[in-house]
């Protein structure tokens, strides 16, 4: 099967990559993702150039994101001012573009291979691509989480996920992060390769000599030690003594309408969306607890805050808090998305917009406020404006200002509520930027409008929920318009949830958070040092006295 493999190299690693994307939610078919990759490992190996490696990562990429990313086509449908149709080309414009970090990541790979080569004879070239591909793949995901903004959408790691199940992602993203995990599932899909295409002592290949034998034991069992102090430590410092899900949290409330993205903007459809927030959000006894009320991204598509220039105004913004302390009770308190303005310099008209959630009270008052920051390119402002809007291109992004950014994670003290983190729809997938260290808070309410994300889109987001809730050892509240809306324990567990296109609502507690993880206090110099150790165990042979020619 190998040699038939290397006879179309590149079509194999365009395939395999397409054929790794069905890990992901929702088909969630982790083994097919790791044959995918031992596969590609088998491919970078059989590379004669630099060039080469770099080819073959960078089609896997491009089959990789083209399928993992096809609900970003979906969005397109909505966009009055474009044609469907041009979805299917970002889709693919942006898989070229990602595609570039898996094909670093190979070539990267690659090359330290061939140092070790011609440096040293005593090491086995299986294991060592192995280590230096999972420690070069870390270093190019997490790259990928903020060059240009950061599209950090599907880490390899989010495989673990794709189901109702975690597959130990409880022990080792809590250590590792989401990147660091990634690495290990190259290091997997290594094992698989070594086991069923080039195991290095079977009959074809006889046992190596005692010199390569000793360097493969002595980086196997140094990668096994350090990963198995790790993890004790981890159990000692970052595992809470009850992981039990906690029932005496703040009450809260969680809203999904089941409001379609078309109708979602519709003026003659803004009665009939209001009815249907109302109608799951009614007020409660007045001997009832006091509640959260959690709202989704951009419920309110009216302003609530006065002071803007009339004609923006559709209802006055006093109507508008009038109306939504209507549900409360006196004690309950309203998180909901709705769109805040910025006046230019002399007030006289808007200049920008914040995607932001707003606190309300009973009594009318808007208390702290989040805004979002890290924003859509193309979705929520549009890059370099000054060029385009002259060649016609605004229609690119919708809106007539784009939405400006917030100063990034903030958390909002809630009273009697505790405190909140905020994470506004896909800010929650950027792993080690959801929280402020500085102020920790006891959960993260993830507010999202994933009507935009067809199928395969909303599954995805919520695996990625669940990575950053076991990260960071915080629940992770979830309120959408169409789904997936969830309650998720520290543990990345789904204590309740809304299916898709499903209007309902969820009547839960606050799952306790655990105390800070390792990954939580140190962030994202955990999977970079992982890299870093993997890189060591690689280069090791280089330590050894050059080949003899």
């Amino acid at each position: 099967m190998a040699s038939t493999l290397t006879r179309f190299p590149r079509l194999a690693a365009l395939l395999a990559g397409l054929a790794s994307a069905t890990g992901f939610a929702p088909l969630g078919l982790w083994p097919v993702t790791l044959i995918a990759l031992a596969l590609l490992l088998h491919l970078i190996s059989g590379a004669t150039t630099t060039r080469r490696a770099l080819l073959l990562g960078w089609l896997f990429g491009v089959g990789h994101f083209a399928l993992g990313n096809n609900w970003i086509a979906t969005a397109f449908t909505y966009q009055a001012a474009m044609p469907a149709w041009l979805g299917w080309i970002a889709v693919i414009l942006l898989s070229l573009y990602l595609a570039v970090y898996p094909a670093l990541a190979a070539a990267s790979a690659w090359w330290l291979v061939k140092l070790v080569e011609r440096r040293s004879a005593a090491h086995n070239a299986t294991l060592t691509l192995t280590l230096l591909f999972a420690a070069t793949w870390i270093i190019t995901e997490w790259l990928r989480s903020w060059v240009f903004t950061g599209f950090a959408w599907n880490p390899l790691s989010a495989i673990w996920l794709s189901d109702n199940h975690a597959h130990f992602s409880e022990l080792i993203l809590p250590l590792l992060g989401s990147y660091g995990w990634s690495g290990i599932v190259i290091l997997i899909a290594g094992g698989l390769r070594a086991q069923f295409l080039e195991f290095p002592w079977n009959r074809r290949n006889p046992l190596p000599e005692p010199p390569v034998r000793q360097q493969l034991a002595a980086q196997v069992g140094v990668a096994v030690l350090i990963t198995g102090v790790g993890l004790l430590v981890y159990l000692d410092v970052g595992r809470p003594a009850d992981s039990t899900p906690n029932l005496d949290g703040p009450p809260i409330t969680i809203v999904q309408p089941n409001i379609d993205q078309g109708d979602k903007w519709d003026m003659e459809q803004r009665r009939a969306n209001f009815t249907k927030l109302a109608g799951l959000s009614p007020p409660q006894s007045a001997d009832a607890a006091p509640r959260l009320l959690l709202w989704p991204e951009a419920a309110v598509p009216d302003y609530l805050e006065s002071g803007y220039p009339l004609d923006w105004y559709i209802e006055p913004a006093s109507f508008v808090r009038a109306r939504l302390a209507a549900l409360l009770g006196p004690d309950d308190l309203l998180l909901t998305g709705a769109v805040r303005l910025e006046s230019n310099a002399a007030r006289t008209d808007v200049a920008g917009a914040r995607n932001s959630v707003f606190t309300l009270n009973a009594r009318q008052q808007l208390g702290p406020r989040y805004d979002k920051a890290h924003l859509v390119p193309y979705g929520e402002y549009l890059p370099m404006r000054s060029i385009l809007e002259p060649l016609g291109l605004s229609r690119l992004a919708p809106g007539a200002v784009d939405f400006w950014p917030g100063p990034g994670p903030r958390t909002l003290d809630l009273g009697r509520f505790g405190k909140v983190g905020v994470q506004i729809c896909y800010e929650i997938i950027f792993s080690g930027q959801v929280v402020d260290r500085a102020n920790r808070p006891a959960f993260l309410f993830n507010p999202s409008n994933d009507a935009w994300f067809g199928s395969w889109g909303p599954p995805q987001h919520l695996a990625q929920a669940r990575m950053r809730a076991i990260e960071e050892g915080l629940p992770v509240i979830r309120s959408t318009p169409t789904g997936i809306s969830a309650i998720i324990d520290a543990d990345g567990r789904i204590i309740d949830s809304i299916p898709m296109h499903r209007a309902g609502r969820i009547d839960g507690f606050v799952p306790a958070a655990h105390r800070p993880t390792p990954f939580a206090r140190w962030g994202n110099a955990l999977p970079l040092a992982f890299a870093a150790l993997l890189l060591a165990f690689g280069l090791m042979p280089l330590a050894r006295r050059p080949a003899k020619r």
